[in-house]
């Protein structure tokens, strides 16, 4: 599909994103009370819990911990019948109007039987989180309408990049361009992208985590990438690692559908045996999406990361690969 898809690349959008119902949660406005949950690992720790609170006091918002926030289930916070009654709790409650993860980990992904689909798609809401978060975005994808904001986690630092593109996304409904060069400097030293195929594309903005996307194939909560804009980040993972699960998505047919990808920042992503020592990540980008046809670039600021962007994760999005940006081409909410 080389030739074809870099032809009509940003020229048209597949059939199955143009005919998907866009349902557009109330947007937040200061004095909103939000919902905070803990759908992965524990965290237990006060002081890490007090941070989560002060940063949404911080956006203006109200916090309200779910029931089962500080439990401890082995690593997990709480069982996983608690972890999604706080998030199935949280989207019928009628006062709460977004919901933040606390913090990622692992078990996300244990919970998604659990969850009542069919409420959460009657309640609106935005879902706000990343790194383990990703099970719950490509589920939220797969199951209702409404895009989702892979954003940082409350307990972690958020800052004036992050707050400035989630403002715009979940309180004034903008449209915002991400991306591109951040910061006052003539030569740009740190998010400097790199195209690896040039172009732009427009497409559904599908991913996150690769390492829980990559544990989600063949699972009905993978949505349907077709068309899509694909974008991933990870951490703690050696290169042969970030190789491995890439032709995972290669020969479960995921890179053959897409449109265009992002690859944001993969922290820590160094292998410490020298048998597998020898591709770089360029290395191993290149080798998957240079002969997709399809616009491709990396070094986007999000992921483990800080002064990461906040993304529109199941919007429609347009890509541009030499800019380094994605913009939404539609409001996330009302």
């Amino acid at each position: 599909m080389g030739g074809m898809g870099a032809a009509f690349a940003g020229l048209a959008l597949p059939q199955s994103v143009i005919a998907r119902p866009v349902i557009r949660p109330p947007r937040l406005r200061q004095g909103d009370t939000v919902g905070l949950i803990a759908p992965a690992s524990s965290d237990d720790n006060p002081l890490h819990l007090e941070m989560a609170l002060n940063t949404v006091r911080g956006m203006g918002l109200v916090p309200k911990l779910g029931r089962h926030v500080m439990d401890r289930h082995g690593y997990l916070s709480g069982t996983d019948q608690a972890r999604a009654a706080d998030i199935n709790a949280m989207f019928a409650d009628d006062e709460v109007r977004a919901i933040f993860s606390v913090r990622g980990g692992w078990g996300s992904a244990r919970i998604l039987p659990l969850l009542d689909w069919d409420m959460i798609r009657d309640h609106p809401k935005l879902l706000v989180g990343l790194s383990d978060v990703t099970a719950l975005h490509l589920a939220f994808a797969a199951k209702t309408g409404f895009a989702t904001i892979h954003a940082p986690n409350v307990s972690n630092r958020w800052n004036e990049i992050s707050w400035n593109s989630f403002w715009r996304l979940a309180f004034t409904g903008e449209t915002p361009l991400l991306g591109g060069a951040q910061g006052q400097d003539i030569l740009q030293d740190r998010w400097r992208t790199t195209a690896i195929r040039s172009g732009k594309a427009q497409g559904r903005l599908l991913g996150g985590n690769l390492t829980v996307l990559s544990t989600m194939m063949g699972t009905p909560w993978l949505p349907d990438f077709d068309g899509a804009i694909l974008f991933l980040e990870d951490v703690g993972e050696a290169e042969y690692r970030i190789d491995r699960m890439l032709n995972q998505l290669a020969l479960g047919g995921v890179l053959g559908k897409l449109a265009g990808v992002i690859f944001g920042q993969c922290t820590r992503c160094t292998s410490n045996y020298p048998d597998y020592a020898g591709f770089t990540l360029p290395d191993i980008y290149g080798q998957y999406f240079a002969p997709l046809g399809v616009p491709a670039f990396s070094g986007a600021n999000f992921g483990h990361v800080s002064n990461q962007l906040c993304l529109p994760s199941g919007a429609v999005v347009e890509m541009d690969a030499d800019a380094g940006t994605i913009r939404s081409l539609h409001p996330i909410v009302s």
